[in-house]
């Protein structure tokens, strides 16, 4: 099996040693001895270098044989890509299974998204993995599973069905012959606490500003859409058919709440992985503000900045054209207005591309031009709904900065470095050292840590 890791096994066994937080979620430790798998950062005893096994994925560790701990609960460690030079093919479709694309579709239809055929697909997880892109797909619905009995107030039974298994029975088995532990045992560790709504606790590590978050969120808010409070930021959202709202708040450092209703319990995967882009909880942010403290000491003018996501690129690409060459106050004025026509009774959802071309933009107050972006852009997204940012570039009143801005909120994307925006340019004059090279590969992170210099 040709894995590449990142990371050479001599590191591992320092970042093992020292429980280097730094390195959770990169890779798992396997002990031999007791048949179990930990996160590098587990306050068990440190076992001997002879009886450990290193794995970069927590499916490799469940098909060698091993089980989670429940110390440390490997799958609650923050997601972490820790492959290199492996075909971009392969990482797209175990991205796509990672967020339950196989629990709505085939093998087949998978393969055909990529572009490849189900031959060559179930090859690259061989080759990559050592295994089936179904017992990838299988061993991820179960660790999903396992950090919903952990981390959530959920029943066994929604659990069941939230996890993309279709009997009680059949997730029993699954979960105690590759768990080994049965769902009450792992229930039985967790201790009920009361809700009025459903809830998950999404781990992250290292440091989030969490009102620095919400003041960015709070200054753009769609009312009826959107609430932001001194602790908490409320949505309402859509997913696929299934409606739905969450409600975020920080519970303690590492730890954030989410309460939440679903229409459909089946989306609530992909509400969690959401989630984690949206408010970045992925993110290694010690190691990004090490870089620009390198750069220049005084750019890290508040620790714990995150990229403040939007629920999707399109609405992204919505936020950007409102707001070109407008100022905040006058852009979330046009969005709200757009909104609240468009949903006169009562905001249930960000207004789809179909309901914006549909209806005359002429109650707009902006330029005629930026009327015409967006209907071509709402068009475009209706004939072009898996488009990348990049592409709308080929959209007449579409540039640079409003395809940065939706990879930026949009899709969270970690570099995209706004220099030409009219604040960061005004930073740079106290930051010689910054510049789109010098920030590469964190530039979305340099361009909010710019503007919290304003």
């Amino acid at each position: 099996m040709d894995i590449l890791p990142i990371i050479p096994l001599q590191e591992c066994q320092k970042a093992r040693q020292a429980r280097d937080a730094r390195f959770d979620g990169r890779f798992y430790v396997a002990v031999k001895t007791t048949g179990i798998f930990c996160r590098p950062i587990c306050p068990a005893n440190l076992p001997s270098e002879k009886n450990v096994e290193y794995f970069f994925d927590k499916a490799q560790a469940l098909k060698a044989g091993y089980r989670p701990c429940l110390r440390c609960r490997p799958d609650s460690a923050p997601n972490s890509w820790a492959w290199k030079g492996v075909e971009t093919t392969f990482l797209r479709a175990a991205k796509l299974i990672e967020q339950g694309d196989l629990q709505t579709h085939s093998l087949e239809d998978l393969s055909r998204r990529l572009g490849i055929s189900d031959r060559y697909l179930r090859y690259l997880f061989q080759r990559y993995l050592g295994m089936s892109p179904k017992q990838y797909a299988l061993y991820h619905q179960l660790m999903f599973a396992k950090q919903l009995l952990h981390s959530s107030s959920m029943s066994v039974t929604e659990i069941v069905f939230a996890s993309g298994f279709t009997s009680v029975r059949r997730f029993n088995d699954a979960f105690k012959q590759v768990i080994k532990l049965t769902p009450t045992q792992v229930r039985k560790q967790k201790r009920a606490v009361k809700s009025h709504h459903n809830y998950i606790d999404l781990t992250y590590k290292g440091p989030l500003d969490w009102q620095h978050m919400l003041a960015f969120y709070r200054l753009r808010a769609i009312e009826g859409l959107e609430r932001v409070s001194d602790d908490c930021y409320q949505r309402k959202i859509t997913i696929n058919d299934a409606s739905g709202f969450f409600s975020a708040r920080l519970l303690k450092a590492g730890v954030l709440r989410v309460e939440f209703e679903l229409s459909d319990h089946l989306q609530l995967r992909t509400l969690v992985n959401q989630l984690r882009r949206m408010f970045d909880l992925d993110s290694d942010i010690l190691t990004i503000e090490g870089i620009f403290r390198q750069l220049n000491p005084a750019l890290v003018k508040l620790s714990g900045i995150r990229i403040p996501g939007v629920w999707s690129t399109w609405e992204g690409g919505v936020r950007a054209i409102l707001g070109q060459q407008v100022s905040i106050k006058a852009a979330i004025g046009q969005l709200n207005l757009l909104v609240h026509t468009l949903q006169p009774h009562k905001v249930t959802h960000f207004p789809t591309p179909q309901e914006v071309s549909r209806v005359d933009l002429s109650f707009l107050r902006m330029p005629q031009s930026r009327k015409q972006t967006l209907l071509r852009f709402a068009n475009y997204m209706q004939e072009y709904p898996q488009s990348t940012c990049d592409q709308w570039l080929e959209i007449k009143g579409i540039g640079p900065w409003t395809v940065n801005y939706a990879k930026l909120r949009g899709a969270s994307e970690p570099n995209c470095f706004l220099e030409g925006d009219l604040v960061v340019k005004k930073v740079l004059k106290q930051f010689p050292e910054i510049n789109a090279d010098s920030v590469s590969p964190w530039g979305s992170y340099a361009t909010f840590h710019c503007w919290s210099h304003a």
